[in-house]
């Protein structure tokens, strides 16, 4: 697959692509013409990355864990790497329920007050939506 064909079925620019290549998330083949090439897979792995960003892995980590991925085999070391990310997105998400109850509650007592302002603010610093 190309650049492009890559980069519109998984949704990322060929930017985001080019970065991934020079973090050695990615790999590519490079055509006479100079044109990268991605092997069949690039778009899962793609995503699969984007995962991992997105719950906060750094690139250093996403590499170490990737070959995990590929071989579906670990050494320990990487288990223990695997182990500890997993919990830091444990307790990233329990934080982020606490955050999502709290303003749960906001809007359920603002609403029920039928205060114009938030309960938690100094009247005339916030309003409620």
């Amino acid at each position: 697959m190309r650049i492009g064909e890559v980069a519109a079925e998984a949704g990322v620019s060929t930017r985001m692509l080019r970065y991934y290549e020079e973090q050695q998330l990615l790999d590519s083949t490079r055509t006479p013409g100079g044109q990268r090439q991605y092997a069949d897979g690039t778009v899962q792995r793609v995503r699969l990355i984007q995962q991992f960003y997105a719950a906060g892995l750094s690139s250093r980590a996403i590499r170490e864990v990737l070959p995990c991925a590929d071989a579906r085999k670990a050494t320990p070391d990487l288990l223990d790497l695997l182990a500890a990310e997993r919990d830091r997105v444990d307790r990233q998400m329990a934080e982020l329920q606490a955050v999502r109850d709290r303003l749960g509650d906001m809007i359920s007592e603002a609403a029920q007050s039928g205060h114009p302002y938030c309960p938690y603010l100094p009247e005339g610093t916030g309003r409620a939506r």
